[in-house]
């Protein structure tokens, strides 16, 4: 009788302690790269994330798959970046049927309106919104902010481990929005002037001060004309600036045209819209941010 009790409670022991009787973690489904690292910084163990465009992938021009909407369907949590940058979305959703909540991880930002001299090569015209939001650091905070805050909504009994992750990746931004600004401030006026792909780094640019001038406005869904190019190669002579940059989401062949055109010099690769796989230079937002901020200044302080 007594070896039977014991046996009893041991199985009901193993019972408790199986995975299935563990926490469950919460799905969540983010559109691209990027806002899947703030999720996996303010959610911790407590998720299961997946971005449905993955590294070095262009978000502008994704399209989705059948694998993509089964993904939101099971979702309980959508995190999305808005200002236009995900157009094939809302049929993706609707086809999906799925009832998770979407999280729109801009709210709150004040949009940047594309202004006369960016809308080359852009269908969307002048004062269409940039959706390039994250590349600046403290809007990369209300991004995280706001996952926080969509998290806790769909697992209250997270909410104390929400809060301090959050609260410990903020600290994080802090210090690399000040390494930024420090780089920056190190770099001559006179040379704050850069090419790259296209039109992703105007936040950036009215953060830190860094003129970006692109042949390709903030979408990459069309291609500039022979005369955008020739008025890029025209100003960067004109202005004498000094390094063109590649980006990893986009053909090389442009800049090099215009580099080897002007004589500027190919500054590297830049990372805009999209992080690396692990072993790459930008798998997370800050090594992202880190590796641009480093190249830039190598470029034009050398």
């Amino acid at each position: 009788m007594l070896s039977r009790l014991v046996l009893g409670i041991g199985a009901a022991v193993l019972v408790a302690a199986s995975p299935a009787h563990a926490q469950s973690k919460v799905n969540v489904v983010t559109t691209f790269s990027i806002l899947e690292d703030f999720v996996k910084n303010v959610g911790g163990d407590r998720v299961e994330v997946r971005s449905l465009v993955g590294p070095n992938a262009d978000t502008h021009v994704y399209t989705p798959t059948p694998k993509d909407a089964q993904e939101i369907a099971a979702a309980k949590l959508v995190v999305v970046n808005g200002l236009g940058l995900e157009g094939w979305l809302p049929r993706l959703v609707e086809s999906s049927g799925g009832k998770a909540t979407i999280v729109v991880a801009t709210k709150g930002i004040t949009p940047r309106k594309v202004e006369a001299g960016e809308a080359l090569g852009d269908q969307r015209g002048i004062g269409a919104a940039d959706p390039h939001a994250w590349q600046s650091v403290p809007n990369a905070k209300i991004y995280a902010a706001n996952i926080r805050d969509a998290l806790i909504a769909v697992d209250p009994a997270g909410l104390d481990i929400y809060r301090r992750n959050a609260e410990a990746y903020f600290a994080r931004l802090d210090e690399l929005d000040q390494e930024v600004r420090a780089a920056v401030a190190k770099i001559p006026p006179e040379h704050r002037h850069v090419i790259s792909t296209h039109d992703a780094f105007g936040y950036f640019a009215v953060t830190y001060g860094i003129d970006f001038i692109a042949p390709q406005g903030v979408s990459t869904d069309s291609e500039p004309s022979a005369r955008d190019i020739a008025t890029i190669i025209s100003q960067v002579k004109k202005q004498k600036i000094p390094a063109v940059f590649l980006e990893n989401i986009a053909d090389p062949r442009l800049i090099k045209l215009i580099g080897s055109e002007t004589g500027a010099k190919i500054g590297g690769t830049l990372y805009s819209d999209s992080l690396t796989e692990e072993n790459g230079d930008a798998p997370t937002y800050i090594a992202m941010v880190r590796h641009n901020i480093k190249a830039l200044a190598s470029a034009l302080t050398g």
